[in-house]
């Protein structure tokens, strides 16, 4: 019997089975290799990674736990899940059963591309969602903001830290007249019409096309789809979750403990508002250390 069934190889699984595996704990990892963020070219504001590519950083640091005996990485999925604390069952895709004293769930979330042509093309590239992570490269230039729901607005006041050349796209949302003052009072333009194509030009710029028969090419265009979890293990295990404006998100404790005893969640899966290489990895330290410290006799 393991010690922790990590499920989601990306960045909270691996900084989860590191903490533990300097814990000498046995640890298996079980991954399937669909980061959310592979269709990024860079990842950014990752303290001694900045600007290298995500896989590099996800690759050196699987390279890096081979020197603990006692992590264990399999490129697998975990189909199911049973059990309790002390004695959780997990059975792969490939067939085998895995028996560990606890779980922690890493396996992510997948963002939710809307039906729009070109749309899910560029993102990584033209569309992107975060400007912490790459704000910064395209500074000063014309941004673009697709409206998901009144929590864009703070978007708005955001991207002023980086630009004063603001485009906002209604998308189809009914934009309150209160709101509509506002963006002007800040000359942000609101495009009203819903997207109906994405034009990718250059390396980060785009042209968006409008049911209005309206064509607007900006530098850059952030948006944020919904996203959904990449696996429905929590729904089998019955875990509490809790509604955000992107989507679902399981519920944890200040330890990282969800709503079943011995179970613990980390990264995306758990922290859908801050995505990032950064929080990721805090958050699957921290459920390492806790679920080796509940170990404890």
């Amino acid at each position: 019997m393991d010690d922790v069934i990590i499920i989601g190889g990306s960045f909270a699984g691996l900084a989860a089975a590191l903490q533990l595996g300097r814990a000498r704990r046995k640890v298996t990892v079980l991954d399937t290799g669909l980061r959310r963020n592979r269709f990024a070219g860079r990842s950014h504001g990752v303290l001694g990674h900045d600007h290298k590519p995500p896989s590099d950083i996800w690759a050196e640091a699987r390279q890096q736990l081979a020197r603990y005996p006692t992590i264990r990485l399999f490129n697998t999925r975990a189909d199911s899940v049973s059990g309790a604390i002390d004695d959780f069952s997990v059975l792969t895709s490939g067939g085998e059963s895995l028996r560990a004293r606890r779980l922690i769930l890493s396996y992510g979330v997948v963002d939710q591309m809307p039906d729009v042509p070109g749309y899910a093309e560029s993102w990584g590239s033209s569309v992107i969602p975060c400007s912490y992570c790459d704000g910064f490269e395209v500074a000063d230039q014309h941004w673009g903001l697709v409206w998901s729901g009144p929590q864009s607005m703070n978007q708005v006041r955001l991207f002023h830290d980086w630009t004063d050349n603001l485009t906002v796209f209604a998308d189809g949302h009914d934009i309150t007249p209160e709101i509509r003052a506002d963006l002007t009072a800040r000359q942000a333009p609101l495009v009203d019409g819903r997207i109906i194509g994405v034009a990718r030009h250059g390396s980060h710029g785009a042209t968006i096309k409008l049911d209005t028969g309206l064509e607007v090419a900006v530098d850059i265009l952030f948006a944020h789809p919904r996203t959904k979890p990449s696996a429905s293990l929590h729904d089998s295990l019955g875990l509490a979750t809790v509604n955000t404006p992107t989507g679902i998100a399981l519920k944890t404790d200040e330890r990282r403990e969800t709503s079943m005893p011995g179970i613990y969640a980390a990264g995306d899966l758990a922290n859908p508002g801050i995505p990032s290489v950064t929080t990721a990895t805090w958050q699957g330290a921290m459920a390492g250390i806790f679920a080796q410290q509940s170990m404890l006799v």
